[in-house]
């Protein structure tokens, strides 16, 4: 037993050690033949697999995606890669197999310069792939002097059978997903999300810096009942408004951004560092010494918890000079885009007469007010006459109607018809959605994450995507299930670390529905 262990690790090779083994092999006369995935579950379809590859040649050689670039989902994969790489070491087909160093397969055919590189006979049609990867591998691979093949077998799903064999989502998410999967398949949800790209889209409202001050408390002082905390590292991100234009960046090739800087402290060039460079940038310098809002929170590591915040930022008195500019470039700018994305932080830049013309000029107005420390409660959808579209957490909503007991779909109705407005998603953290559309009324969709790290810029990652869906006419039950997904992936992320990637989103899709 301890020799077939210890023969079968002696077959996990470093890529480096394994490209040394290719070359060796050729050098003696033998066709090496390469496979790549991630084979998050092995089952019989990748043993076929990889037996019809090793008859190309001599030596099958296998690597497999490392853990951190495996795009399947937050909840994936359900092995890690070294007990992945165990697994298809253990089968006698495989003479070697080594954990990847890339996303994709592309530079390591490079480095192996393998005869062959083979695929399975689902990845035949380039045009299902949504990574594009099939067509650079294949690039990569002529490159290299090999040749592309492809085997013809049963194929299976790890997605699928994770999904249905394994207890990954809780029971309820499980069986609303196999229901969902029924209805809708992940190449409509897909041609969907694919069918934004046309819109001209406007991100309206403040940019913030979120910093991360992480520390490690130490307990209380000496003398006084004060909490004392050692400093760690800093770590800062694009906040706000940027957050939520980079998010809409992956989805439309028109987007752009209005917002307030700061006179002093702008942090222009740090926030122009961190927007994606698709994004055209219109940004409004405030008067007197009014600083870019920064928002400070100071972060126990382990657990990651936040002990305390800080806001840097004005006072909220109304400064007529930049409330005009930014009237007027409103009225300029809000003809020439399809849909205007409103991002209300409640901290002065839209005040009363920028919320009228918004009112009145925005083609469709996607509106979402937050409540937070500094605006106390008082910054409410009702602030807005009209809405094609609302996103806003429970707690926001029912701070609208000032009742904690309330009826959620009473209150939505309330404010369905208080704003004119035909389409919203309430979203309820662990409890996921519930979304509204006047035609076809209430739909809840439960929370699909499996892992919550930080559920800062949740809400703003899910707003996005969801008022570009709604403004395209997606059915409100197609809303809800990306808007959920697009949820799941950013409470597995700290702060605004990475931004919604639209191939990223469409294989954790294309996993769900499997």
């Amino acid at each position: 037993m301890n020799d077939k262990i210890n023969s079968t690790r002696a077959k996990i090779k470093q890529i480096e050690e394994l490209a040394e083994v290719v070359s060796s092999a050729q050098a003696k006369g033998k066709k090496v033949v390469h496979c790549h995935g991630v084979f998050d579950l092995l089952h019989v379809g990748h043993i076929r697999y990889f037996e019809q590859a090793k008859k190309l040649g001599d030596t099958l050689v296998v690597t497999t995606t490392p853990d951190r670039f495996v795009n399947k989902g937050p909840s994936r994969p359900a092995f890690n890669e070294d007990l992945r790489a165990e697994a298809i070491a253990a089968l006698d087909c495989v003479d070697h197999v080594a954990i990847n160093l890339w996303p994709m397969a592309v530079e390591t055919i490079r480095l192996l310069r393998p005869d062959f590189y083979v695929k399975g006979s689902d990845y035949k049609s380039a045009e299902d792939d949504l990574t594009g990867g099939i067509k650079l591998e294949e690039a990569a691979i002529k490159e290299v002097g090999g040749q592309l093949a492809f085997t013809d077998d049963i194929t299976f799903s790890s997605s699928n059978l994770i999904n249905r064999h394994i207890q990954v989502y809780s029971p309820e998410t499980t069986e609303y997903l196999a229901k969902f999967s029924t209805n809708h398949s992940s190449d409509e949800v897909v041609k969907w999300l694919e069918a934004t790209r046309t819109l001209k889209v406007l991100v309206v409202g403040e940019a913030i810096i979120d910093e991360y001050q992480y520390c490690e408390t130490m307990g209380k002082t000496g003398k006084e009942p004060v909490l004392a905390a050692r400093a760690g590292e800093i770590e800062r991100f694009a906040g706000g408004t940027v957050a939520i234009a980079n998010h809409v960046s992956a989805f439309s090739d028109q987007p752009s951004i209005l917002s307030f800087l700061g006179s002093v402290d702008s942090h222009e060039e740090f926030i122009l560092e961190k927007l994606d460079p698709k994004v055209e940038s219109m940004f409004i310098q405030m008067e007197g010494d009014a600083p870019t809002i920064v928002k400070r929170r100071f972060v126990e590591r382990y657990p990651f918890r936040t002990i305390f915040e800080l806001y840097i930022m004005d006072n909220h008195d109304r400064r007529p000079a930049a409330s005009k500019a930014l009237c007027n470039k409103l009225l300029e700018e809000l003809p020439k885009y399809d849909v205007v994305i409103v991002a209300d932080y409640g901290h002065g830049m839209l005040g009363p007469e920028e919320v009228e013309v918004l009112c009145s000029n925005a083609r469709f107005l996607a509106l979402n007010t937050q409540v937070n420390a500094d605006n106390r409660g008082f910054n409410n959808v009702s602030k807005y006459r009209r809405a094609d579209f609302i996103s806003v957490s429970e707690t926001e909503i029912r701070l609208e109607v000032r009742d904690r007991t309330k009826d959620l779909r009473e209150i939505v109705l309330e404010v369905s018809e208080k704003l004119s407005c035909d389409r919203i998603i309430i979203t309820r953290g662990e409890s996921g959605c519930l979304c509204y559309s006047k035609d076809t009324g209430f739909c809840e969709i439960p929370a699909f994450a499996a892992q919550v790290v930080d559920r800062v810029g949740a809400g703003d990652a899910v707003f996005s995507i969801s008022a570009l869906c709604v403004a395209m006419g997606v059915p409100m039950e197609i809303v809800g299930f990306i808007a959920c997904t697009i949820g799941a992936e950013a409470v597995a992320t700290v702060g605004h670390r990475s931004s919604t990637q639209r191939v990223q989103l469409y294989r954790h899709i294309e996993s769900l529905l499997k």
